[in-house]
C-alpha cells in the first residue's frame, strides 16, 4: 500500500518542478524582453539625434539665411565701442576682465590649435572655448554669435541657431568665419534690454585700415535668432574688415 503514496508524492513533486521550470522560463522570457527593450531604446535614443538633425536640416536647406528665425526688427541697431587688445596676447590661462556683455574685443590667449578655436567648429553648447581662445578669433575676422541660457534651454531656437550656422559651414572661404557660442550667467552681466542673443565683431575701422586708433567693437542685440540681422551685420562688418583678417 506504500507504493500509491510514494507515487503520488513523486507525482506532486514532478509537478511542483514542472511548474517551478516553467516560472523560469517565463522569468527568462521576460528577462530577455526588457533587456532588449532596454537595447533599442539606447539605439533609438542614439539614433534620433542624428536623425531629428538630418530632417531640421532638410526643413532649412533651400532657404537662405536672411529667412531664418525671427526678423531683423527682433534686434537693436548697431551700436560700436572703441577697441583696443590688438595682438595683446596674455599668457595661457589667464582670465581676462571684458568689460562688455560678450565681449567683442580685448586681450586674449594665443595657443595653437585652440586659441583661436578651429574654423571647422561653427557652433558649440557646453564645451565652448574660453572667451580669451574666441576674443582670437574676433581679431581674425570671425563674427561671433552669442546666445543666453534662455536660447539654450529653447529647443526650437536652437534649432534655428544650428540652421544659420550650417549656412556658414567651410573651412577655405574666409566669409564663412561665423561661429555660435553659448554666454552665461558666469561669464558675466545678461544682455541689455532683455535681449537674449548677441552679434559682435572686431572691425579694424574700414577694410585694410591699420591706424589701430580706429579700431571699433561691433555689437548688435536681438530678442531671438535672426538670421536677416546677421546677414545684414556680416555685410556691413566683413571678415575682412578686421584687426588681422588672414588669420584662421
Amino acid at each position: 500500500m506504500a507504493k500509491p503514496a510514494k507515487t503520488d508524492r513523486q507525482a506532486k513533486i514532478d509537478a511542483i518542478r514542472k511548474s517551478q521550470k516553467g516560472a523560469e522560463k517565463r522569468q527568462g522570457f521576460v528577462i530577455v524582453g526588457v533587456c532588449a527593450a532596454i537595447a533599442l531604446a539606447l539605439i533609438g535614443a542614439a539614433v534620433w539625434g542624428p536623425v531629428t538633425g538630418w530632417l531640421d536640416k532638410r526643413e532649412y536647406a533651400d532657404l537662405a539665411v536672411s529667412e531664418i528665425g525671427a526678423p531683423a526688427s527682433a534686434c537693436t541697431d548697431v551700436t560700436t565701442k572703441k577697441a583696443d587688445g590688438v595682438q595683446d596676447h596674455v599668457p595661457d590661462g589667464t582670465t581676462v576682465d571684458y568689460k562688455t556683455s560678450p565681449p567683442a574685443f580685448g586681450a586674449h590667449w594665443n595657443i595653437a590649435g585652440e586659441a583661436p578655436a578651429t574654423m571647422s567648429r561653427k557652433v558649440y553648447t557646453d564645451d565652448r572655448p574660453a572667451l580669451e581662445a574666441l576674443v582670437h578669433n574676433l581679431e581674425h575676422g570671425y563674427t561671433i554669435l552669442w546666445y543666453d541660457e534662455t536660447i539654450a534651454d529653447d529647443d526650437e531656437a536652437m534649432t534655428e541657431i544650428r540652421a544659420i550656422a550650417d549656412k556658414y559651414e567651410g573651412t577655405s572661404n574666409q566669409r564663412d568665419k561665423f561661429i555660435a557660442a553659448p554666454w552665461t550667467s558666469e561669464d558675466g552681466d545678461a544682455f541689455p534690454d532683455d535681449a537674449h542673443v548677441a552679434f559682435t565683431h572686431w572691425s579694424a575701422g574700414g577694410q585694410g585700415e591699420t591706424d589701430t586708433t580706429k579700431q571699433v567693437g561691433a555689437f548688435q542685440y536681438c530678442s531671438g535668432p535672426s538670421g536677416a540681422a546677421l546677414d545684414a551685420f556680416m555685410v556691413e562688418y566683413p571678415y575682412f574688415d578686421s584687426p588681422e583678417p588672414n588669420g584662421m
